[in-house]
């Protein structure tokens, strides 16, 4: 990752010029595994993010707010307890690894002076936020205990001592010399890749920062320490020594580094990282800045991903069963078709009773329904008579009519449903806050498809996040549904019966709305907005593919249909190919 050593270094740097000597005002656990200090400074309010996050550990001072649970978690309580106007002491890292110590000068409850040590660990799926006893390293608690089944080698439990994470034999880099970095690059393996080897033998050192110093000695990373000349290896240490005196000197330049087409961060890092070449990189002036915009946006999509999961799951599910049950019903639609042959056959038995004899398996009768007198071949069953085959033939010929009256009304319910289960998919699809799933989640237990406190669900049922906004080069307002209820919103409250509608033809997709405002849509507006209607749909990579627009008014909601499903007509159509770009060219509008 690239949250190293180093840049937990340039972390605690900033942390020390930022909130060393502060007042700790508020504690909050917006997250199960995620803490959030106000510390206040020299007049100045810092907000301290520490995550234990598996997949992404972090400690920096952050501008992102977060929703609060009611009530506090436990291990919340318990710092606020601990901590609540403690004064910063100091704050370190520990070697140079990712382990983050801030002291803290508070008093207990019997306004004794104490000092703790809060501790962040920033160690993959291993990371922890523990507070301890500073004088006993005693552990007060964690905010994920680590019991002797979890951990063999290091448990962390109330009550006892703190012990520090194991380095694995790393050595610290700001102590190294070139006659160590000899000496460790002959112990190892001659197989080893040389930007291996530094991540492998030096603590806060990434494989990023590793194939960084590799570049900049021009030496390939997938060389083996083998294939290495002496002068190889004196290029390779100089470079190495030149970002470890950056380091000590706290010459840093943070940054972060996109690609070409969706503007993705591929890596960040506190020292300039040039592998990548010199495009898309974009410096700012400090390193929390730098991680507050990678990990707010990482940080939504994996929890959003790991709330979606049991949602998605679930109705995909029940999407696959409702696609099996449209085909069954198809087939017996199909087979129902036929049905007047066997009111035929039973006619035709029942006007020749007293020439069919008992115990054949077929007849060949005189059809009186053919215009010329043909005949038909019937087939019978041996073990009935003449009177019961008939009687067979009728009720077949009455169960299909009646199947088929019911599959008339039953199919187009079924492809309502799938297109429901589809729509709901796409919206998960489209989420960009956990706010969003909530939405979803609230919806689908409104309409009996998952369990949930229906209490609850009638108390929130008039909350929900805001559909996107966008601004077309005419300076029309453009508004986008990302979901079933978002859509009902825009399109059966929000919108005005002369604003313009779209949707795309005959797929899933978001509802959008022009705000026309009395005004004539340019081309240009509508055509933006339908590569929104066309981005935001099952079609988004696609070419040509064409979107519905009306008025508002012509837009209406059938009656007992489903949340975000509508019906229109009087209806144009415009084709669009759609993408990231296309989009990115919108001008959005941040909530």
């Amino acid at each position: 990752m690239s949250f190293d050593g180093i840049v937990t270094n340039a972390v605690v740097n900033e942390l020390i010029s930022t909130i060393k000597g502060g007042r700790i005002d508020k504690i909050y656990q917006p997250e199960k595994d995620e803490i959030l200090l106000t510390i206040h400074n020299k007049g100045i309010n810092y907000r301290v993010v520490l995550s234990a996050s598996s997949n992404n550990p972090r400690i920096y001072i952050t501008n992102i707010s977060k929703k609060n649970p009611m009530s506090p978690p436990m291990f919340c309580m318990l710092l606020r307890k601990h901590l609540t106007g403690g004064i910063v002491l100091n704050i370190e890292q520990f070697e140079m690894d990712r382990v983050v110590f801030i002291d803290i000068s508070a008093v207990d409850e019997l306004g004794q002076p104490t000092e703790k040590r809060l501790i962040i660990e920033i160690m993959g799926k291993h990371s922890n936020i523990i507070l301890i006893d500073k004088p006993t390293l005693k552990i007060i608690d964690s905010v994920k205990r680590v019991t002797e089944e979890m951990s063999r080698i290091r448990q962390i439990l109330p009550g006892s001592t703190y012990v520090y994470p194991p380095i694995k034999d790393k050595y610290n880099p700001r102590q190294t010399n070139y006659d160590e970095f000899k000496l460790l690059l002959n112990k190892e393996n001659k197989n080893t890749a040389i930007y291996k080897f530094l991540y492998f033998n030096y603590l806060g050192l990434s494989p990023l920062i590793s194939r960084e110093i590799c570049f900049k000695s021009n030496l390939e990373i997938d060389r083996t320490i083998y294939s290495l000349s002496d002068d190889d290896v004196s290029e390779l240490y100089e470079e190495f020594s030149n970002i470890i005196k950056q380091i000590n000197s706290g010459s840093y330049s943070p940054m972060y580094i996109t690609t070409n087409n969706t503007m993705e961060i591929v890596a960040f890092h506190s020292l300039d990282i040039n592998q990548f070449g010199s495009k898309n990189k974009v410096f700012i002036d400090n390193i929390s800045k730098v991680l507050d915009i990678y990990y707010n946006k990482k940080d939504i999509v994996d929890r959003i991903s790991q709330k979606s999961h049991s949602i998605r799951k679930a109705i995909q599910v029940k999407l696959d069963r409702a696609k099996s049950k449209l085909g069954k019903q198809m087939e017996e639609l199909f087979d129902s078709k036929d049905r007047e042959k066997y009111k035929i056959y039973a006619d035709l038995i029942s006007a020749n009773i007293y020439k069919i004899p008992r115990g054949v398996d077929k007849i060949e009768l005189e059809n009186f329904y053919d215009e010329n007198l043909g005949t038909m071949i019937i087939p019978l069953d041996v073990k009935l008579s003449p009177v019961e085959n008939a009687q067979r033939y009728y009720k077949k010929y009455s169960k299909l009519k009646n199947a088929n009256q019911l599959l008339l009304e039953q199919i187009p319910e079924t492809e309502n449903e799938i297109e429901y289960f589809e729509n709901v998919l796409l919206g998960i699809d489209n989420a960009t806050k956990v706010e969003e799933l909530d939405e979803i989640k609230a919806e689908l237990i409104s309409e009996g498809y998952l369990k949930g406190n229906e209490k609850k669900l009638r108390k929130n049922k008039d909350t929900f996040a805001s559909p996107q906004h966008y601004i077309s080069s005419d300076g029309f307002n453009i508004y986008v549904g990302k979901n079933n209820r978002q859509n009902d919103y825009l399109t059966l409250k929000f919108a005005h019966k002369d604003d313009t509608w779209l949707h795309v033809q005959k797929m899933p997709g978001s509802h959008v709305i022009i705000k026309s405002d009395g005004k004539l849509i340019p081309d240009t507006t509508l055509e933006e907005a339908a590569l929104l209607a066309a981005y935001f749909s099952r079609g988004k990579n696609s070419n040509h593919v064409p979107v519905d627009y009306t008025v508002r008014k012509n837009v209406r909601k059938p009656k007992n249909a489903k949340t975000g499903m509508v019906i229109y007509e009087d209806y144009k159509s415009i084709f669009v190919n759609p993408s990231l770009e296309s989009v990115q060219k919108i001008l959005k509008v941040e909530d």
